[in-house]
């Protein structure tokens, strides 16, 4: 009953469309028309009331329930700390610097590669050099590059 009204609307407004924007638009309003007949026919539109209805209910309770209220503070209060923690640590706030940080793999990545170029002590040397500030400067370069590097393998990409 339900798919047949909409359908009568749909073919009244595609009529419309019809005389004001010619036959295309006409002819796509009626293809339109026809969908809620069609799931009428095929037994689609009880589905679909039932859904609406169980929305409803479900935001009425929302609404009314404080018990829901609390579920929906502790789900914010979950995006809110995984959001924090996620600028935390690319910020390096909060992060051990141990065996298992990035931080730590990148820096024996890099002397492994110095040391099997055969140019340890140079390689060393050069870095040294540059003064604390601008070894901090390129390791912080480095860990972009090697994040990226990490990506592009994980994808099979070299």
């Amino acid at each position: 009953m339900l798919g047949a009204a909409l359908t009568v609307v749909g073919l009244i407004v595609s009529w419309i469309f019809w005389r004001r924007r010619g036959a295309a638009s006409g002819l796509r309003g009626v293809a339109w028309s026809l969908l809620p007949l069609a799931a009428g026919l095929m037994g689609l539109m009880t589905i679909l009331w039932r859904l609406v209805t169980d929305l409803i209910g479900f935001f009425v309770s929302l609404a009314f329930n404080p018990i829901v209220w609390a579920g929906v503070v502790v789900a914010g209060l979950a995006v809110v700390l995984w959001v924090v923690s996620g600028v935390m640590r690319a910020r390096g706030v909060g992060v051990r610097k141990g065996a298992g940080s990035p931080e730590a793999e990148q820096g024996r990545g890099s002397a492994g590669a110095v040391d099997s170029a055969g140019g340890g002590a140079v390689g060393a040397g050069g870095t040294a050099g540059k003064g604390a500030q601008g070894a901090k400067q390129q390791s912080s370069g480095d860990d972009d590059l090697g994040d990226i590097e990490d990506l592009l393998r994980k994808h099979g990409i070299e």
